[in-house]
């Protein structure tokens, strides 16, 4: 069973949130977070709204069947 338990490393030492559910001895993995703000790549691709107000945009029939492909429905 594994269980996240949230905490900070602060002067070599990581203090929990909140203590774990079992008191005996178990292994556990401690993975760090970065908390600076990294700037990456931007990705690519057409973000949700970026289009908006260049003059794009859907018919009313967008989603009725194509006059093409009537012959195979």
């Amino acid at each position: 069973m594994q269980i996240a338990i949230q905490g900070t490393f602060e002067n070599g030492q990581i203090k929990l949130k909140s203590l774990p559910p079992q008191n005996m001895k178990t292994d556990v993995i401690v993975v760090f977070e970065s908390q600076e703000n990294e700037q990456s790549e931007p990705k690519k691709g057409v973000r949700l709204g970026s289009l908006a107000g260049m003059g794009y945009s859907i018919p009313d029939d967008f989603d009725e069947p194509l006059d093409d492909l009537k012959e195979y429905m």
